[in-house]
């Protein structure tokens, strides 16, 4: 049986947990070249050792929010493998979760300069090699700013989520052309490391609004999916049998979002 993504070339920001992760492996199983960005050697070279095939899984230190980091290490997979096919723009921080009066310029920053910022320019220094022989770009963004806007003083997340969403939306237009295909994935709760990354203040005065006594997600009692379920998404949204999607946005939170709204 044919590998979905050989001689492809694969560039994963956030690929050291959670959602990149799952996807790095998936798609190295599916015969892909993958190259992970992240900011801790250790944990990158954690997952590399993971992979079925190590002689073609990249590990590229950088920080997404600083563009001359980001920019080489995409030169640096284009460098070692000639090409680039495949990109999930995922790197992401929950940061400050707080009422509107208690956040800072500084947690705005920070925030936006990872989910949006990074996400935006990772994009942009990958474009000039999508181009050459067309490819496929998936944003992570969330539920949160979406559909979902029930999770009082995720104030500045939710609003670099919904950035993401309109990038997305207006890159799929600008690059069809191209035949790059953009679309956004907005999971709801998945087992990942995000929330170690969450900073919560004076949040108990929302906390009991709305209760659901039955679980937040109805498809699967409560349980949160998983990262590899989430994988199985981004590798059809990049694959083949769906070439003809772009510009869309993916829910993938067994019915959470239409319950909390």
């Amino acid at each position: 049986m044919a590998l979905r993504f050989s001689e492809q070339v694969a560039f994963i920001t956030g690929g050291s947990t959670g959602i990149g992760k799952a996807v790095a492996l998936a798609l190295a199983r599916e015969g892909a070249r993958v190259a992970i960005c992240a900011r801790h050697q250790a944990e990158m070279d954690a997952v590399a050792k993971l992979s079925p095939h190590p002689d073609a899984f990249l590990t590229v230190p950088a920080d997404v929010s600083q563009d001359d980091q980001l920019e080489a290490a995409v030169k640096t997979v284009v460098d070692r493998w000639g090409r680039l096919d495949l990109v999930l723009a995922n790197a992401g921080v929950n940061g400050v979760w707080a009422p509107i009066e208690e956040l800072s310029a500084a947690d705005w920053d920070h925030t936006i300069n990872i989910n949006l910022r990074g996400t935006f320019m990772t994009v942009k220094f990958a474009t000039p090699y999508l181009k050459k022989q067309g490819g496929a770009i998936v944003i992570t963004s969330s539920v949160n700013g979406t559909r979902m806007f029930s999770n009082t003083g995720a104030t500045i997340y939710a609003t670099s989520k919904a950035g993401q969403a309109a990038m997305g939306k207006m890159l799929a237009n600008e690059l069809a052309p191209a035949r790059v295909r953009v679309n956004i994935i907005c999971p709801g709760s998945i087992q990942t490391e995000i929330e170690e990354s969450t900073k919560k203040r004076d949040l108990k005065q929302f906390e009991d609004r709305v209760q659901y006594p039955e679980g937040e997600i109805p498809l699967t009692g409560g349980k949160p999916g998983t990262a590899e379920e989430v994988a199985d998404l981004v590798l059809f949204l990049m694959s083949d049998r769906a070439r003809h999607i772009t510009g869309t946005e993916v829910w993938i939170d067994g019915a959470q979002s239409l319950l909390q709204g």
